[in-house]
């Protein structure tokens, strides 16, 4: 087993090219087209985190200018970057020097754009506007609609969908093979579950959970990550669904004390598991109702135990016809 500490899995395992990408196949042969006629416009990637926006990015890179790439690409975290001056100032810099290699243009990604202000947007779109003839942008976000409209326009759109379990199920598969880590059946539904679509999240799972012992099954996944077992919750929530609320409570309290959760984590992933029970529309409704109720006053500074109490005692008030 390799050593935890040498390095992440995440880069190790990155794709470095187009071809290697082996999920949004659509996408990939739209960015493939770009690689080949050695033209781009300017790009904007939505879609949830750990879905390939980043990488997509960088193997376009590396297909258009080759293994000398870095000199004509760079890439910005837009959450920590996103004041007007970094636009005027690094962007601005990058944009507008000539390509270094054989290539048209340069490539600018922004990563996390929805996240810079309206400000730093419009300056932006104009710094794009201005050197279209040596920079082609890349904005990758998880919101499409906090991008400004004008930035939205001028951009072709790419839309990166959660990632199918097979999709991640492969990856996982290799990556534990190429490490020589021994992960159970179980270990792995544990993996998709945790991951939920999030490549990223599972590998950064699995490379934990590989450290601390020699098979890695569903028990240590969820403690790694912080989640509570499927089973586990929905054994809390058949308790209180059928009215039984001291049980329910006291299974809620050993969850938290046995995973390390807080009970906004714990509200998170009842969430989670309601959408997925089988129950009358109108039932599934009120309890969907109540625990966005729950998530509200969590977040505004709730207690922990008083609103997970005050969850499970609504919950089985519901369940039982009450």
């Amino acid at each position: 087993m390799s050593d935890i500490h040498e390095v992440m899995w995440t880069e190790k395992y990155r794709p470095r090219t187009l071809g290697e990408i082996v999920n949004q196949r659509e996408l990939v042969d739209r960015l493939g087209r770009f690689a080949k006629e050695k033209s781009m416009p300017n790009c904007l990637f939505a879609g949830p985190p750990g879905t390939g926006k980043t990488t997509a990015a960088l193997c376009l890179a590396h297909d258009l200018f080759g293994p000398e790439y870095h000199k004509n690409y760079l890439e910005l975290n837009a959450s920590d970057e996103r004041g007007i001056d970094v636009v005027r100032t690094t962007v601005k810099d990058f944009a507008r020097t000539i390509s270094m290699v054989e290539a048209p243009f340069k490539i600018l990604v922004l990563d996390e754009a929805d996240n810079m202000t309206s400000d730093a947007q419009q300056a932006l779109r104009r710094t794009m506007e201005m050197y279209t003839n040596t920079c082609r942008f890349i904005l990758a976000c998880n919101y499409f609609s906090r991008i400004i409209e004008p930035i939205q326009s001028r951009c072709a759109f790419f839309r990166f969908a959660p990632l199918k379990p097979e999709d991640i199920k492969a990856r996982l598969k290799h990556i534990c093979s190429a490490e020589k880590v021994s992960l159970t059946p179980k270990g792995m539904e544990a993996l998709i579950y945790v991951g939920g679509g999030d490549l990223r999240r599972a590998i950064n799972t699995l490379q934990a959970a590989s450290a601390v012992g020699e098979a890695v099954d569903e028990d240590v996944i969820f403690r790694i990550s912080g989640k509570v077992s499927p089973k586990d919750l929905k054994e809390m929530l058949k308790k209180a669904l059928g009215g039984d609320f001291n049980s329910a409570r006291e299974e809620a309290v050993r969850l938290m004390v046995n995973y390390g959760l807080s009970g906004l984590d714990v509200v998170k992933q009842i969430h989670r598991e309601l959408l997925g029970l089988e129950l009358d529309e109108k039932l599934k409704l009120q309890l969907i109702d109540v625990v966005g109720e729950a998530e509200f006053r969590l977040l505004e500074g709730g207690s922990d135990e008083v609103q997970l109490n005050a969850l499970l005692a609504k919950i089985s008030l519901i369940g039982s016809g009450g």
